[in-house]
Formats: structure tokens, sequence, C-alpha cells
């Protein structure tokens, strides 16, 4: 695999963007190919079958445009699906999962909350995160529907989304957590109201950035970094409407000043 390929993330919808935003900040050299499942989207409430049949079919169409490095930019995908993908296929892999270990150890109450997809929180990469990291430590969850919805439509603001997010966020606050987990990529993009919501006491910690650093990992240890000097490219794709996935890219990507 020459080093010059690009790097393929692929997610249910826009939530990977996040991912992607990070990366092009850490590599500005990569080249990036960005793949949309919005055709299938959620995949947060489908069965752990179904998640690995549509991210196998989305790694296909990566590896279709010569991707030396694949991110699952998905929790839902990467709790059902990582371990047989790297099984599956000889290209390096990293996944997303949610950040219990660097919560459980910021928490000082000892109370860590974690939003996220049904998918997720049902997985057993997940109750193995939270048996590994956060024993003794209590762990409250509260899947939450209807965050992605808003962010598919880019709506990351408004009283709807208020309300919401305090529906999701309040219970996890009077159970005195002091850290909360974003569990789901599409919740990056609402980490400010999120924020808002929960005070500045409590510490609001998702994955994106860590996510950039494993990926520079990889391809430095598989002698994959790009060698050009030219500023990376970004290629998108979608299933099922790409003019509107655009529109909503767009939206997103002005309202956090990304490029």
């Amino acid at each position: 695999m020459a080093s010059n390929e690009p790097i393929g993330v692929f997610d249910s919808g826009v939530g990977g963007l996040a991912v992607v935003e990070q990366i092009r900040k850490l590599l500005p050299r990569e080249d990036i190919v960005y793949y949309a499942d919005r055709g299938h989207f959620p995949y947060g409430p489908k069965s752990a079958q179904a998640v690995l049949s549509l991210s196998i079919s989305a790694v296909e169409f990566l590896l279709s445009k010569r991707s030396k490095l694949i991110v699952v930019a998905c929790n839902t995908a990467s709790a059902a699906a990582l371990s047989e993908l790297r099984q599956q296929f000889k290209i390096p892999f990293v996944g997303v999962v949610p950040a219990i270990k660097p919560a459980s150890l910021q928490t000082r109450s000892g109370k860590i909350g974690v939003i996220a997809t049904e998918g997720t929180l049902h997985a057993e990469m997940f109750q193995g995160l939270v048996e590994q990291f956060a024993s003794g430590l209590e762990v409250v969850t509260v899947a939450c529907p209807l965050l992605v919805e808003f962010v598919e439509e880019g709506r990351v603001g408004g009283p709807e989304l208020e309300l919401a997010l305090h529906s999701y966020i309040d219970p996890i606050l009077e159970s005195g957590a002091d850290t909360l987990v974003l569990g789901c990529t599409h919740y990056s993009f609402l980490k400010e109201a999120v924020e808002r919501i929960a005070g500045p006491e409590v510490a609001v910690l998702e994955t994106s950035k860590p996510v950039a650093k494993q990926v520079q990992r990889l391809l430095q240890e598989n002698d994959l970094l790009s060698e050009t000097a030219d500023h990376g490219l970004i290629t998108y794709y979608a299933s099922g409407d790409l003019e509107n996935f655009n529109e909503v890219k767009e939206k997103l990507f002005s309202v956090r000043a990304v490029e």
C-alpha cells in the first residue's frame, strides 16, 4: 500500500466529520476519503449483525478507493464490528470507544455519566470498558436516540435541542456525576451545548482528538505517512442523499469554523 493513498473514514452519517476535523488538524498532508452511510442511518437501533454487515460494505467501498488505513468513526459500528473487520481485512483500523478510561481517572465524585446510542451501551465492548476501567465507580448511562437526528439535520442549537439535552443530561447531573462522556461521534458537534447545561464543574469528554493521534501513530508505525508536501484533499461520498449530506456538512462546518 503506497503511503500517498488516502485515509478512509466511515460513519452512519455526519458524526465522523468531527474525527475528520481532528485528523485534518494533526495530519494536514493526508488525503482523506469519507463515506457517510446515510442510506442506512441510524446505526444505533440496529442489531449487531446488521451493523457488522453495513460496516463490511463500507470498508469494501473505502478499499475500492485505495484507503491505506480505515477509521471506523462510529461508536456503534466500532462496538459491533471492529474486531471482525480486523480479522477479515488486512489493513490497519482505528475505532472509537467511549472515554471511560480518562473519565475514571478524572472523576472526583466517583460518578461518571455516559450518553450514547442504544447499540453502544448494550455492546459487550462497552461493558468491558466499564469493568476494566470503572470498577468501583458509579456509571450512569442514558441512551439518547434523538441527538443523532438533530446533528444529521445540522441543528446544533435551539430550544428543541436544549429540551432534549436536559431530558437526557439532568438525571446524570442529579446523580452527582462530575464527568460526562459523549459516547457517539455525532455528539461532538453538541459539546458546547452539553457544556452549557452541565455547567463548569462537570468535565465533558469526547474522543476525536485521541482517535486522530492513534491514526498518526499507526501511520508512523506502518511507514504510511504521506510523503507529499501538498495539502491533502478530502473527498466525500454518501449512500442516500449526497446533496443533503453536503448541505448539512457545510452547516456544521460553518458553526465550528472547520475548514
